[in-house]
């Protein structure tokens, strides 16, 4: 806001030579004296110095920040020059802010702080202007006016009237003041000339910055001019040109932009667009063919062309129909995964009843390393296609997906497009790989744009940003791979196909090694049959001592390993025949073992039950760790565990105590005792209901004194009435069982239907018992032997308290 002519010369008067008055802080700017200007005002130390200056005489100073990211800065992150200014209208605004029309008054100096809280207040000096006034201070004035009218000249952004605010100001300490404030120069400099306070020097600097911003403009009016004639330089290099061609036409001569337009021509035509692609083809090669090759424009046009006759609009390849050699092919590949080869085989029996069926989109949900993606390129090579893969892992731009619209520089087609030309057909396996992976920002929601991509009643046309035509997707096999269902957004999860694929028991591992990873890996080490072979022991024990996972992956690295340390030993001359890998071998080549079967000693104390987890790698055991000592009845926990985790050890509490008599527990005890509940591992957040049972056991262990049966382990959720209600990942939690060691488990009856999924060998060797009530687990656990002999405990306990508090005093009788 300018200042008014008539009011700038007396805008500092009356103004003692000292204040104390309240500090705003500001960024990124400086005020100076004289002026009048808006500014928001939103921070709470800032409002408040606003509240306390318009309760009394509406002074306030403005200190800048010497770093803008500081939002509570320090009085020595301020600069202790600044403006004392008059607030002249005050407005709230939406969110708390005020929006603060302020006059400049006259330069402070900090004296002292005062407070900082809860707002920033000073004693500052006041620095009056000088009206000092001599022939040398008038011919500055006269240059200062002179330079500034130049700029006003040079900069066609700026008003003509500001020439007549700049001829009407007769104070050469204003006039330099109100320069200033219009300079674009740091806030550094611009406080540098707030500091200087002898007129003289402040006008002699800002007449050197004045100087230095005049040079910039000229150069950039000259730069501008020559930019205009070289357009029109362009414009009048074009007529000539047209001209040229009419000329060799009458010749018979043919220049080679003509020839590029006939190819052109002919690679649209050969390309087999769909009709309206193939009419916007051609509108835009005639747009092209009256531009001049120079502009940047033709390079635009010439790339959205090629995108264009590049697309597969009516290549496809055949596919494979002889489903008998589909499924040798993936049984080749990968062994087990029988759902996920049946829906292949079932989409293949389809495709050969109905050619024109649009492909299915599956999305493959499993742990880490159990052949996800390995698999997508095993189902291309079943169906005879080509195959693309695209990573969605921490994608977060729309434009990754649709591509970015032709008028940004540099714009290219997304990466469903990009995919599609590389395939070089319009029906490849498509994998979306990481795709519960990916994320979101301010540029705008990746899934979103996938659910055009991923909808079978959609994606027939396809509209890519950067191509704006439609392009068919349906003929496309989409196979999407995530760990996990729960991260993507359920309606781009409700647009899919999930197949589960679960983790591999060790009889699964064993033959996987030796038919897949084994043959592999010796392939790709240089070795042969010859030099190296793996005992079945072996690679029992590298599964249970050196890896624990639902995969393979950490497997075949092992096996790599060990591999790579007889390869050494051939390429020296070392080895002396064939090398057998024993257990003892790899225990040798590999250090000591990662993995031990701790079960046994873990739950070999009072207060100690083992559960079972599911985890994005598949299952896991748990260990449920409780302990008491002297207290008031207060329980800790521990472990990193969620509100729900949480909730389930506040059930069992109540239940047990609820509980107390039928299960041997002293009620008493609960008042006397703090008990703390520990999971290990507890850099691991952990959450969910399926650790209810094994924690009411752990607990009632504790209280009981009876030590949980260690070769026992238990999932389940459980109720304040004590009901076992059913829970999700039981063929993952009975994987993890077996591979740990445990041959017995508790399971809620209502989960007795999901043994089906778990492979029979694993149920052989198993013993299963389903449970509906928690005295069930507790019996199986515990032991009713022990559970009987606690509470007869307890009653002895209880009729000799009774009957000592009822006999009478020996010393009241006498």
């Amino acid at each position: 806001m300018a200042p008014d002519p008539t009011d700038i010369e007396h805008s500092g008067a009356n103004l003692p030579g000292e204040l104390n008055i309240p500090v705003l802080a500001i960024r990124n700017t400086v005020i100076y004296p004289v002026l009048a200007f808006p500014i928001n005002v939103g921070r709470e130390k800032s409002l408040k110095a606003v509240e306390k200056a318009l309760e009394k005489d509406r002074l306030l100073g403005i200190l800048s920040q010497r770093e803008a990211e500081s939002e509570n800065p320090p009085p020595d992150g301020l600069y202790q020059t600044g403006t004392v200014v008059k607030i002249l209208k005050s407005v709230k605004m939406p969110g708390n802010k005020l929006n603060v029309i302020i006059q400049g008054l006259a330069r402070i100096r900090v004296r002292q702080w005062v407070h900082t809280d809860p707002y920033l207040r000073v004693e500052a000096d006041v620095f009056e202007e000088s009206q000092e006034r001599d022939p040398s201070m008038d011919a500055l004035l006269s240059t200062l006016r002179d330079l500034a009218q130049k700029i006003i000249d040079l900069s066609p952004q700026i008003p003509s009237e500001a020439g007549f605010l700049v001829r009407s100001i007769d104070n050469p300490g204003i006039l330099a003041d109100i320069v200033s404030s219009n300079l674009t120069i740091p806030v550094e400099e611009k406080q540098a000339l707030l500091e200087t306070f002898d007129t003289r020097e402040r006008i002699q600097k800002v007449i050197a910055l004045l100087t230095k911003e005049i040079q910039v403009l000229e150069l950039s009016n000259k730069i501008q001019t020559e930019v205009k004639g070289e357009m029109d330089k362009a414009q009048r290099e074009y007529y000539l040109r047209e001209q040229l061609k009419a000329i060799q036409k009458e010749l018979g001569e043919v220049d080679e932009r003509q020839e590029e337009y006939e190819e052109l021509e002919k690679a649209i035509k050969k390309a087999q667009m769909p009709p309206d692609t193939q009419k916007v083809a051609f509108k835009e090669l005639k747009r092209m063919a009256r531009m001049s090759p120079g502009a940047a424009e033709y390079t635009v046009s010439r790339t959205y062309l090629d995108w264009l006759i590049e697309l597969p609009w009516s290549r496809s390849t055949k596919d494979l129909h002889d489903i008998a050699q589909a499924e040798r092919i993936l049984d080749e590949d990968h062994y087990d995964l029988a759902k996920v080869k049946q829906r292949i085989v079932e989409y293949l029996a389809v495709l050969k009843l109905k050619p024109d069926m649009k492909g299915p989109i599956l999305c493959l949900v499993g742990p880490p390393g159990v052949g996800k993606t390995s698999l997508a390129t095993s189902v291309a090579r079943a169906l005879k296609r080509k195959m693309v893969r695209v990573s969605l892992g921490g994608v977060r731009d729309e434009a990754e997906v649709r591509g970015h619209r032709r008028t940004y520089i540099g714009s290219l087609p997304g990466k469903i497009i990009k995919g599609i030309k590389k395939a070089g057909s319009n029906n490849p396996v498509f994998v979306l790989d990481e795709i519960d992976k990916l994320g979101m920002d301010y540029r705008g929601d990746p899934s979103s744009a996938l659910l055009e991509v991923l909808d079978p009643e959609q994606n027939h046309a396809f509209n890519d940003h950067y191509l704006d035509v439609p392009f068919d997707l349906s003929k496309v096999l989409f196979i999407a791979t995530a760990n996990l269902a729960e991260p993507i957004p359920p309606p781009l999860r409700d647009r899919m196909e999930v197949i589960e694929i679960p983790g591999y028991t060790q009889e699964e591992k064993l033959k996987i090694a030796f038919n897949f990873i084994i043959p592999e890996v010796t392939r790709d080490h240089g070795l042969t049959g010859d030099h190296i072979e793996f005992s079945e022991e072996a690679i029992h024990f590298i599964i249970s001592s050196y890896t624990r996972e639902a995969g393979v992956r950490n497997l075949k690295r092992e096996i790599a390993s060990c591999a790579r340390a007889v390869a050494r030993d051939v390429a020296a001359g070392e080895a002396e025949g064939r090398i057998v890998l024993t257990p003892e071998k790899v225990e040798q080549i590999r250090g000591p073992i990662k993995f031990f079967q701790e079960i046994a000693e873990r739950t070999a104390v009072p207060g100690v039950a083992t559960g079972l987890a599911w985890t994005a790698s598949g299952g896991d055991i748990l260990f449920i760790e409780a302990t008491k000592f002297k207290g008031k009845g207060n329980l800790h926990l521990s472990g990193h565990l969620g509100d729900v985790m949480k909730e389930s050890v506040s059930v069992a509490r109540s239940f047990i105590r609820a509980s107390s008599e039928t299960l041997g527990v002293d009620e008493d005890l609960f008042d006397e005792i703090d008990m703390h509940v520990h999971v290990p591992s507890g850099a691991i957040p952990k959450d969910g209901p399926s650790a209810g049972v094994t924690m009411m056991t752990a607990i009632t262990s504790l209280l009981t004194g009876i030590s949980v049966d260690p070769t026992l382990a238990m999932t389940g959720e459980v109720t304040l009435r004590g009901a076992v209600l059913p829970v999700g990942g039981v063929k993952e939690k009975v994987l993890a069982a077996h591979r740990a060691g445990i041959r017995t488990l508790v399971l809620p009856d209502k989960n007795r239907k999901d043994l089906h999924e778990v492979p029979q060998e694993i149920q052989d060797e198993m013993t299963f018992h389903f449970v509906a009530r928690m005295e069930e687990v507790l019996d199986l656990a515990l032991g009713q032997d022990n559970l009987a002999r606690v509470r007869s405990d307890l009653a002895q306990r209880k009729a000799l308290a009774a009957a000592t508090r009822s006999a009478p005093d020996p010393q009241v009788t006498a």
